[in-house]
């Protein structure tokens, strides 16, 4: 039987929205088939492989990020089934998002692939057919971290087929890996920022984390690790982190040095329909500030994914990432911070949030800085955040505007953001950045038996951020995953990570205020680690011997 998965209706759902490189467009009314066939037409279906991405990372971020240690609701409700497991069921909210948006991106590159065949032939075409299987291989990835195994689709399919059968996730890797040497072998050398294509860094640096990941599972090997560090090694190419921390998220240098691959968009690409294109990262991750409708244009937030007090406290005293990452100091106007920064220290101030490291003296003195500054109607009593006042957790206690402390780092300051635009931004979503990569092989030389170079690629990471070398003896899995929470907050990895690690029930229910162990525990009293297939799909597929994953 062919093992192929279709969601009628779903291989049919165009692009939303382009990217700054790649855009596609329809010039004329020749037939499809005639166009894919010349080398222009060929790049429009690559074109579009590249926009699937938006779907995939673009929407509501749920699957990469709730129901972790690090992020928890404030006063607006997560979906309860991927936030606290407890009605995780397989038609929950947010399900379905990834299967579905990952079998869109699938048949994209099948059909791309399929006339890759047929296609005029070209210089770049080899690299076109690698950058594609690179974009199928990350679908795939992304499928089996969180669904298990998956049916492996390969075949251009033009009409609905309504049975398919699953693969294991054994295979699924296999499937991957497959995909992964092809682009390897074939994709350019091109720097990622000056062509926003996929090239053998970017390709080096999924085949770390694919053979990271698989080497926790039960098929994985020890050599799992090893090939892990090998290829985290290729990616990182001898480049040292340069780039000062405050500058990787920096409006407007979304495509820096360091940057391996992201989501690309560009204003223009919505202007069709601002409310709705872009992508909603900027949304999350921080309290509700008030609106652009009050005074001091404040981005609209949605009030969950909100960092927890365990987040927040894992920033020490000198790390820079701390004033990187988060709004510490809220000014009059929100955005001045981005829009004024040579004015910022005669701006009149409206919320201030303080580190965890504060001792006394330094909470008075940094009150008595403040006296002078606190814009009208702030004050120490309504604008003075101390520590352990502005965590997830905190809203239970006191639940209005600004009371959990902003995250910056996705902020987009241009002046159409947010008022006119909605829960939407178009800077680029970074997928994948050269310090994770440094976390990457850090793990995998810690798993694969050799933890001193293991620990000089984490320290690597704490050096830029201007904090002490972590030792060997402090040096493990929980130190990682803490490290990675430093460096790496609100970026589209925490659940992730605590799945493969193996970490997730532990530190979710240590760390998250509205999740227990139990919560975990599903039909059969088997634990709900992966999400469940869709019943979207179940119910669309005629073979009706197609196993749930365990727990539901």
């Amino acid at each position: 039987m062919k093992k192929i998965f279709i969601i009628l209706g779903i291989i049919l759902t165009t692009v939303s929205s382009c990217s700054s490189f790649i855009e596609e467009e329809s010039l004329s009314f020749v037939p499809a088939d005639e166009t894919y066939k010349t080398a222009k037409g060929f790049q429009l279906l690559v074109n579009s492989d590249y926009a699937r991405l938006k779907a995939i990372y673009g929407g509501d971020p749920w699957l990469f990020c709730a129901g972790t240690d690090m992020y928890a609701e404030g006063r607006t409700p997560e979906p309860a089934g991927l936030s606290q497991y407890t009605q995780l069921i397989p038609s929950a909210t947010g399900v379905e998002q990834q299967y579905n948006s990952c079998y869109q991106q699938i048949q994209s590159v099948n059909k791309t692939l399929y006339y890759a065949t047929v296609t005029e032939p070209t210089t770049s075409l080899s690299s076109q057919i690698g950058e594609a299987r690179f974009l199928r291989a990350n679908a795939y990835f992304l499928l089996v971290q969180t669904y298990g195994g998956v049916p492996i689709v390969k075949e251009h399919v033009t009409a609905p087929v309504l049975s398919f059968t699953r693969n294991t996730a054994e295979e699924v890797y296999t499937q991957i890996i497959a995909d992964l040497d092809a682009a390897l072998a074939s994709v350019g050398t091109a720097t990622y920022a000056s062509t926003g294509k996929v090239n053998k860094r970017a390709v080096n640096d999924l085949l770390a984390k694919v053979y990271l990941t698989r080497g926790y599972e039960t098929f994985g090997t020890a050599a799992d690790f090893t090939k892990a560090a090998t290829y985290a090694e290729a990616a990182i190419a001898g480049q040292k982190l340069t780039l000062a921390f405050d500058q990787i998220f920096k409006p407007g240098n979304d495509l820096n040095l360091e940057t391996i691959f992201s989501v690309q968009y560009d204003k223009n690409s919505t202007s069709t329909s601002p409310s709705t294109l872009g992508n909603n990262q900027f949304y999350y991750f921080s309290s509700y500030l008030g609106g652009s409708e009050t005074k001091g244009g404040a981005p609209l937030r949605s009030y969950n994914l909100c960092p927890t007090g365990f987040a927040l406290g894992l920033y020490t005293a000198g790390d820079k990432r701390w004033d990187a990452t988060f709004m510490t100091t809220v000014y009059e106007n929100y955005y001045d911070f981005f829009r004024k920064p040579t004015e910022l220290a005669t701006l009149k101030i409206k919320h201030f949030y303080e580190p965890s490291w504060f001792t006394p003296a330094d909470r008075t003195a940094k009150q008595l800085e403040l006296s002078t500054r606190w814009q009208t109607g702030s004050t120490v009593a309504n604008g003075y955040h101390n520590w352990g006042t502005y965590s997830a957790e905190y809203t239970v206690t006191k639940n209005i505007d600004y009371t959990t402390i902003p995250v910056k780092k996705f902020d987009d300051p241009e002046l159409t953001t947010p008022s006119s635009t909605g829960p939407v931004s178009t800077r680029d979503i970074i997928v994948s950045r050269l310090s994770e990569t440094y976390l990457v092989a850090a793990e995998a030389y810690l798993k694969a038996g050799n933890p001193t170079t293991g620990l000089d690629r984490l320290n690597e990471v704490r050096k830029r951020a201007g904090v002490a070398n972590a030792t060997l003896a402090e040096f493990n899995i929980d130190y990682i995953l803490n490290e990675r929470g430093r460096e790496l907050l609100g970026e589209y990895h925490r659940w992730f990570d605590l799945k493969r690690t193996g970490t997730l029930v532990a530190r979710a229910s240590a760390y998250h205020y509205k999740i227990k162990a139990s919560n975990f525990v599903g039909v059969g009293g088997a634990l709900k680690i992966l999400r469940p297939i869709p019943q979207q799909a179940l119910d669309l597929n005629q073979n009706k011997d197609f196993p749930q994953n365990p727990g539901y």
